[in-house]
């Protein structure tokens, strides 16, 4: 067994290797405070015949026992692999990918468990570290080191490894994987930060995972496996030249049509003429074939970008695509709005929900509720597809939560919006951006809404072309730019700073320059498209929709919420079915209460102060007389509360007994006098002589 420490700010972080999973091609036990994360990775010996992709999987699970706690499921185990446990695997997968050398196909199985959880540590910042480590010391081909770090900036101060309390006040948390040649990977979010802060925290990160790879260096050296014999395959030259004389300059013209689907089908068509026409000639050889009419293609479209400076569609490289944007689209939703950038369009609703729709969350760190939703479907007809609809992918699951993360930072508090906030975006079309597409239709739909964001919120895509010494950065970038280019960067945010931010590469690593620069032209085309936003709606409605509920609320003490909700729920229950309203009430006393209209509202809160108030010196009530003895009366001023009425207080004059004035049933106004010396309410009839109905509470 061999062991590495790597410190850091938050504690040491220690790699273990050769005690568990010894059959794994690499493996490493990861220990921080007391969470603990076993890494495996595992390649085929071979490549699956006629498989032309790198069949690369990462898969991030947590176990419920590693934090002491048994599933809450049926059948009391884990199942499917939830949304969080995706988002992480996404991210050490997004990481570790880039550094696989080209043309190796073997399949990867890249496993990370969680086999003890700290309460105050997120497992899952140190999910990239673990798989990096564990392909670091196996005998996979693979170029590392690599290492992972999650860096937050909270109240002025930078931490690495944050605790669940740090990055809860965070206003910039990143999650960022760094490799030989510089940064990978990036994604995180941030309460409008500049550019700046950024890039200050990716230089932060970037230094600390260059100690890290240091350190694994250091492992590999002394517990590491030789790595098996790779040759990435060579193309034949002639071929590639053969397939280029065919196309004979017909590929440029076929590239530059402007329309995606004019585009594919030109391209799609003389690939089919060319490697028809050379089929005789390299028979036997039509994987080849294909392969070289991909590079070509491949080649040509980087070349055009790069040299004369022209994008597949015609425009610059700082060029956004023609955008329309309208608000209030649909009639019945509570929010609603279509955003379309150039062949990419978002068809975005929002609906308002109650405390009771929250969605609940069970995971290491404990069950919590979640009130801000937001569900990306990527539909086949939005590319001329079909496929079988089997809900939403990873990919789906990941560009949602990135929507999400650029919204959340603007929306207001729930004690300004006690609402569930739901946004559904179902891409219509895409051609490239659909996620940013998302950001822009869910601030629309939002605002549509009422909801009173701090400030509209847009998204753009990134993208790079290298050739040559020579690097090209692209604003609003296209689908086949994304497919062909070497960057994927999406900036999300407002006119004061980022909310969210993504960043994926194929090189291996993005130049900090490059970066800045990117950084800099995403924030123009992001103003830019927030100015055409305005002009669909750039502010929130004042009033919600017809069809969305009204919310009030009131706070009641902790002592009366059990007189709210009665017996078995009864009373609670019976004001919401009177008054047509949903009522939710939390452990602190807070009453809020859900309604249609303005009545049903009003009813509601009278109801519910019938049932709970507590009654002040000098309150003037009808009240109901229930005991009468010789010397006093009960009287009820509401729904469980009860005062004394003493004689002296029945009449102004003296009389010979209560019963002589007052008989159960009688309804009669009292005014609060206090409390007595054994805590019960003392009320006088006689001092409400001068009152009239309009001055009783209820």
């Amino acid at each position: 067994m061999h062991r590495e420490t790597i410190d850091t700010p938050a504690g040491p972080i220690v790699l273990e290797t050769g005690r568990i999973a010894r059959q794994a091609h690499g493996s490493v036990v990861l220990r921080h405070r007391d969470t603990v994360l076993l890494a495996t990775a595992v390649a085929a010996e071979q490549p699956k015949p006629g498989q032309g992709f790198f069949p690369l999987t990462v898969e991030y699970r947590e176990r419920l026992a590693a934090a002491g706690r048994i599933p809450g499921s049926f059948q009391r185990r884990e199942g499917r692999i939830t949304d969080a446990e995706v988002l992480t695997s996404r991210l050490a997968d997004r990481s570790i990918r880039p550094q696989f050398p080209d043309g190796f196909l073997n399949e990867v199985q890249v496993l990370l468990t969680v086999l003890s959880a700290d309460a105050e540590v997120d497992p899952e910042a140190f999910a990239i570290l673990g798989a990096a480590a564990a392909l670091h010391l196996s005998d996979i081909p693979w170029d590392g080191p690599l290492a992972g770090v999650r860096i937050a900036h909270a109240h002025g101060a930078w931490h690495l490894f944050p605790s669940r309390a740090v990055r809860a006040v965070a206003d910039l948390d990143l999650a960022v994987a760094s490799g030989p040649h510089g940064l990978v990977m990036v994604e995180g979010e941030a309460d409008e930060a500049p550019e700046k802060l950024v890039l200050e925290a990716l230089a932060r990160a970037d230094a600390w995972c260059r100690e890290a790879a240091a350190a694994l260096d250091r492992m590999r050296a002394a517990a590491g496996k030789e790595r098996r014999p790779f040759a990435p395959p060579v193309p034949d030259q002639a071929l590639a030249r053969r397939v280029a004389e065919t196309a004979a300059g017909r590929l440029a013209v076929a590239l530059a049509l402007a329309g995606k689907a004019e585009r594919r089908a030109a391209v799609a068509a003389l690939g089919a003429e060319v490697l028809a026409a050379l089929a005789g000639e390299f028979e036997g050889r039509e994987d080849e074939l294909g392969e070289a009419w991909d590079e070509l293609v491949r080649r040509t479209m980087r070349a055009r970008i790069v040299d004369d400076g022209v994008r597949l569609d015609g425009r610059g490289p700082a060029a956004i695509r023609p955008i329309s944007a309208e608000a209030g689209w649909l009639p019945r939703p509570h929010g609603s709005a279509v955003f379309t950038r150039g062949e990419t369009q978002a068809l975005v609703t929002c609906t308002l929900g109650t405390s009771s729709d929250e969605q609940l969350v069970e995971s290491l760190a404990g069950v919590a509720y979640e009130r801000f939703l937001l569900h990306y479907n990527f539909p086949p007809y939005s590319v001329g597809e079909t496929r079988a609809l089997r809900g939403p992918g990873r990919r789906e699951i990941g560009h949602g939560n990135l929507a999400h993360r650029a919204l959340a930072a603007v929306l207001p508090p729930p004690e300004a919006f006690p609402y569930t906030v739901r946004i559904v975006s179902d891409i219509s079309e895409s051609n490239g951006s659909s996620s940013m597409a998302t950001v822009c239709g869910g601030s629309l739909a939002l605002m549509d809404a009422g909801v009173p964001l701090r400030r509209a919120v847009a998204g753009i895509a990134m993208g790079m072309i290298g050739e040559n010494g020579k690097v090209v950065v692209l604003s609003d970038i296209l689908g086949d730019e994304d497919h062909l280019g070497d960057m994927d960067f999406k900036v999300a945010g407002t006119t004061e700073g980022i909310t969210a931010i993504q960043l994926d590469n194929k090189l291996g690593a993005v130049p900090a320059e490059t970066l800045a620069a990117a950084l800099e032209q995403a924030r123009a085309g992001r103003l830019h498209i927030l100015g055409e936003m305005d002009k669909a709606l750039d502010v929130p409605r004042p009033e919600l929709k017809p069809g969305a509920p009204r919310v009030s609320s009131l706070r009641i003490r902790r002592e009366r919420i059990r007189d709210l909700i009665g017996s078995g729920g009864k009373t609670i229950q019976e004001i919401q079915q009177s008054a047509g309203v949903k009522i939710d009430v939390d452990d602190s006393g807070m009453v809020r209460i859900y309604a249609p209209t303005a009545a049903a509202t009003a009813e509601a809160l009278r109801r519910v102060r019938l049932v709970t108030f507590e009654p002040e010196v000098g309150q003037v009530f009808r009240a109901e007389v229930i005991l009468v003895r010789d010397f006093f009366a009960i009287v009820k001023l509401a729904a469980n509360v009860e005062a004394r009425l003493p004689i002296a207080e029945v009449e102004t004059h003296r009389i010979g007994k209560v019963q002589d004035v007052l008989k159960p049933g009688d309804t009669t106004l009292v005014r609060v006098l206090g409390v007595d010396s054994q805590g019960k309410i003392l009320a006088s009839r006689k001092a409400a002589k001068d009152a009239d109905e309009s001055d009783a509470e209820f």
